[in-house]
Formats: C-alpha cells, sequence, structure tokens
C-alpha cells in the first residue's frame, strides 16, 4: 500500500512498480557487480519487448550476469580442478530521470556463488582467479547517493566495500589472476572490506577540476562480517572504522565520475594515476609483540596509461597498468605487493571485441612471521596470459599462468582454463 501522502509521479507508475518488484526479488536472490562499474551491452534476452529501454528512459536499469572461471592447476603430482560460478543481478536508478530529484541515485547488487578454491589447493599466496571468496547468497551492496555542481561533489552513504573502488584493478576486466582482476590482493590486512561480503560505508567525493579528484570513505572493519551478517540484509556496526582515502589525475578523460574501463573508455591517449592510503586503529597482533599493535596502515600507488594507438583517437593499441603496494611488515604477512600488466586492444581482425594482455604479481613475505627453523621466504612470483574475446552478450577468456617460489617457499605451479560470461 502506498504511504498516505506520498507522491504519484504521472507517466511513471509502471516503472515504480516494477522497480519496488526488483528490489524485493533483489534482496532475497541477487548477483553482484566486482567493480560496481555497469554490463557491456547488447544482452542474451534483448530488450525485453522493449521494457528494458522504456525503463532505461525512466532513469532505471537492470543487468544479470553469469560469470564462471574453470581452471586446473599442476604442482608437482597434484592436478587439482576448480570450478568458480557466479550470479549476479545490478539495479540503477536515476531519480532525476525518474522522480524529477536531480542529483540522486540508487545502486543495489546482490550475488549467489560458489565454487573450489584453486588457489588455497595450490599453496599460493596469489589468487588464480578475481571471482573467489567465499560460497554465500548476498545482498552484497546498496547505497544512496546525492551529486551536486554537475557531479563535482558526491556523498554516498550505505553498505558497499571498499576494495571495490580503493585500490582496485583499473583494467581488471582483461586479466584473471586476482590482483589484476579485482583489487590488490593484501588490501584486507587493514579490514578493508571486499565483496560480496560490504559493511556500513559512506564516501565523498570531490572534483575541483575536470581531471583531478580526491575522495574518502570509511566503512565498518568488521573481521567476521560473513559471520556476523550472512545475508547483507542486517548491516552491522561492528569493529573499527576504517578510513580509506585517494587522489587521482586522469589525463585525457573527466575525473568527475568514477573512472571506467570499456572500450568507448579507451579512446585515445587517457590515463589514470592514484595514490591512496587505508588506516585502522584498531588493535592487531604482531608475531614479535607480547601485546597488540595499535592501529595498522597501507599505502598504494597506481598509474594505468594508453601507451600506442594505430589511430590516436580510437582504442585499437596497446594499454599498460602498473601498482604497488606496502604495509608495515611488523604487523603484515604479505606487506608489499607489485602488480603490472599489459594489455593489447583489438589485436585480431575478428570483427567483434578482442584483447590480449599479459600479466605479472610479485608477492613480497614479512621474515617477522617465518615459522622457526624454517628456511627464509621466497617472493613469490605470478605470471599470466589471456585472451578475451567479446561476442556480442557472451565473452569466453582462455588463460595460462605460470608460478615460481610457491607460497613463498619453492616450487612451480601451472594453471591453464577459462572464463565464460554472460550477460542477459
Amino acid at each position: 500500500m502506498r504511504a498516505q501522502g506520498a507522491p504519484i509521479w504521472p507517466g511513471r507508475g509502471t516503472a515504480v512498480r516494477f522497480v519496488l518488484l526488483a528490489l524485493t526479488g533483489l534482496c532475497v536472490f541477487g548477483g553482484h557487480a566486482y567493480a560496481q562499474t555497469g554490463m557491456a551491452e547488447p544482452y542474451l534476452f534483448g530488450d525485453w519487448g522493449g521494457m528494458r529501454t522504456r525503463l532505461q528512459d525512466q532513469g532505471v536499469r537492470f543487468d544479470f550476469q553469469y560469470v564462471s572461471d574453470t581452471l586446473w592447476g599442476f604442482k608437482s603430482q597434484q592436478t587439482p580442478f576448480a570450478m568458480w560460478n557466479r550470479f549476479r543481478a545490478t539495479v540503477d536508478i536515476d531519480f532525476g530521470a525518474l522522480a524529477g530529484l536531480d542529483g540522486w541515485y540508487f545502486h543495489a547488487t546482490g550475488l549467489a556463488q560458489g565454487g573450489g578454491n584453486l588457489g588455497l589447493d595450490l599453496g599460493l599466496v596469489t589468487g588464480p582467479s578475481g571471482l573467489v571468496s567465499a560460497n554465500t547468497t548476498r545482498l552484497d551492496s546498496w547505497w544512496i547517493e546525492k551529486r551536486w555542481l554537475d557531479d563535482r561533489v558526491a556523498v554516498r552513504v550505505g553498505q558497499f566495500a571498499g576494495q571495490d573502488f580503493y585500490g582496485n584493478a583499473q583494467f581488471g576486466e582483461s586479466f584473471i589472476m586476482s590482483p589484476l582482476n579485482y583489487a590488490l590482493g593484501n588490501l584486507a590486512t587493514t579490514l578493508e572490506t571486499f565483496n560480496p561480503f560490504a559493511t556500513p560505508a559512506a564516501e565523498i567525493r570531490i572534483a575541483p577540476i575536470d581531471n583531478f579528484y580526491l575522495k574518502s570513505m570509511v566503512m565498518a572493519g568488521d573481521p567476521s562480517p560473513a559471520t556476523s551478517n550472512p545475508t547483507g540484509l542486517l548491516p552491522q556496526f561492528r569493529g573499527s572504522p576504517v578510513v580509506v582515502s585517494e587522489i587521482g589525475f586522469t589525463p585525457g578523460r573527466k575525473a568527475t565520475s568514477a573512472p571506467v574501463d570499456d572500450v568507448e573508455s579507451r579512446k585515445g591517449y587517457s590515463g589514470l594515476y592514484q595514490f591512496g592510503a587505508a588506516y585502522n586503529p584498531g588493535a592487531f597482533t604482531a608475531p614479535l609483540s607480547p601485546t597488540p599493535v595499535s592501529g595498522n596502515y597501507l599505502l598504494y600507488w597506481k598509474a594505468s596509461q594508453a601507451l600506442w594507438r594505430v589511430d590516436p583517437k580510437d582504442a585499437r593499441g596497446l594499454d599498460a597498468t602498473f601498482a604497488l603496494d606496502w604495509s608495515p611488515p611488523n604487523v603484515n604477512r604479505n606487506f608489499m605487493q607489485l602488480t603490472a600488466g599489459l594489455r593489447f586492444n583489438d589485436p585480431l581482425p575478428l570483427g567483434f571485441h578482442n584483447t590480449m594482455s599479459l600479466g605479472y604479481v610479485r608477492n613480497s613475505l614479512s621474515p617477522d612471521f617465518l615459522p622457526p627453523g624454517m628456511a627464509a621466504w621466497q617472493t613469490e612470483h605470478g605470471f599470466e596470459f589471456n585472451v578475451l574475446l567479446r561476442y556480442g552478450p557472451v565473452a569466453f577468456q582462455p588463460v595460462f599462468q605460470y608460478y615460481t617460489n610457491v607460497g613463498g617457499i619453492g616450487g612451480e605451479a601451472f594453471v591453464a582454463g577459462f572464463r565464460t560470461k554472460i550477460d542477459f
């Protein structure tokens, strides 16, 4: 029943009812956006008889996606196999178009996911798949956002994950390994939250000039969100507040909106340069300290840049990405991670979008966490080559990975397989 005195929006009754119905469904069974950046069109189920277009014209957008990683591992005599499946559903609402409330937006996303963890089976520090976390069906993120001054100032309040926006991979679609596909792999040392286990959070973002932005977020640093709020429907303010801040420079693109990575955004010589810091004032266990250490922090530097274009106004050509982070080695076992990648946009004359990508991940482990009598840690190195083929709503991405000094102990491991995506 509509509340007494609630406004009725002429010509928008169908859209409002559809939105309410879908939001109810999302709270029960949803999907998730690992970088929260939306999805590419077209869709397998098309335009729903024109309803999708009508809804988008009224400010309502629905996205549904299935994504799966099928991977085989090879290490000594071990040949483990793991498959990870995820279905996500996302709704974005522009209340300016829907109800005349300019500058107001809503977002919600949830997921159902499950499968095996190949990285755990092989003993790797680097996750072979950016999808893998925990088996769950959960409402991941939701927020209400208000923007002012032509989107130069934005405030967001709700439940969302820090790693979706701070330290996340700029070229994530083009890689499979976790630090290059999702976010730097040791950001959780400060309990910076990750999807799908988002916690209550708030963020402010300011773009004082066209190519420069500042943003800061505070989130509940819940050490066990999967236990305290397994469905995502009952936000819990547990743990110490975690604060993450970032500044960014965006040559070749505007900084008034969150950076995205799609074919359109790759045109020309665009770039993104970022510095961020996370801090948690809570108590942390240090192996060489008899008492807990107060506070923990992490610093990261990231850069992504178009290096060469066949046509300076087009997207075909070579891109590069680089990231480095550091946290105190007396508190954090995996205290430093470096990632780098090269991507060639549309190298094959196939008539549909494709990329070829090379990736590298380096993990450095702290000697403070070395068990007594054990040989010194070795630096784990991971390498990846993959080919992304996107035809309409379907993407297929075969991948090969090679690791040395597995788990910082030694030995080699190989991973081969593929990712499949379908946009419905």
